[in-house]
């Protein structure tokens, strides 16, 4: 019989009572996730980290006694094997630039928990980055004004076919494996096979890899958003 896998250790830092309940109980309905620790604010976030060393630290932003910002920063000097992940009601740029410029691995809206969550875990616990599907034209327009200075990676699009090119581009806009599949007329288990393909293909594992793949080879321009009627910030 093979070794059974362990679980992702997840913690919960919110200071809602309902929703960490709420939390814990999508998280343990997981057979690959377990909740190990959980804090109501943010200085006991900084002391339980240190205490369970989760795989996954999941941070509120808005969090009294210290405040997420600050707690994050100190769960990732302090517990360097843990990753950060961001869950707030704030959707402005600035929160998300500022997460992951503190060291965060990823961002997620509360507003979205249930649809995203779960796929976030799973991806920076991977060593992933994940952003909110909603905020991925913030990644965009940030890597376009960086792509003077970097230089095109060497993978070659002509190992993909041209519906996985078609999927690539719309994964990189933030469209989701559902409002992929009413795109282009397939089921949502075909995208999500078009996905498997191009993460084996390129090395793409998240959505964040597949955004910055396809600004620098030129797939996703500024042009290309202002044609889908989202014009560059």
């Amino acid at each position: 019989m093979p070794p059974r896998k362990s679980k992702i250790r997840v913690m919960i830092a919110d200071d809602h009572a309902i929703l960490r309940s709420g939390l814990r109980l999508l998280v343990n309905a997981q057979a690959d996730m377990e909740v190990v620790s959980e804090a109501p604010d943010g200085e006991q976030a900084v002391q339980v980290a240190r205490e369970s060393r989760p795989d996954v630290a999941l941070v509120d932003l808005t969090m009294p006694r210290k405040g997420g910002m600050r707690a994050l920063q100190e769960i990732v000097r302090g517990c360097p094997e843990s990753r950060v992940l961001v869950l707030t009601m704030h959707d402005d740029p600035a929160y998300l630039r500022s997460a992951l410029s503190a060291g965060a691995s990823g961002y997620v809206l509360k507003r979205s928990v249930d649809a995203e969550l779960l796929t976030a875990i799973r991806a920076v616990h991977g060593g992933g980055t994940f952003v909110d599907p909603s905020l991925a034209d913030v990644l965009v327009q940030d890597l376009l004004a960086k792509k003077g200075a970097r230089a095109r990676p060497k993978r070659p699009l002509n190992i993909l076919s041209d519906r996985e090119l078609q999927v690539m581009r719309l994964v990189a806009r933030g469209y989701s494996s559902q409002q992929i599949a009413k795109q282009i007329l397939v089921g949502v288990k075909t995208v999500e096979t078009y996905r498997s393909r191009l993460a084996q293909k390129l090395g793409l594992r998240t959505r964040a890899d597949v955004v910055r793949f396809a600004v620098q080879m030129g797939l996703l321009t500024a042009e290309t958003l202002e044609a889908e009627g989202r014009p560059a910030r």
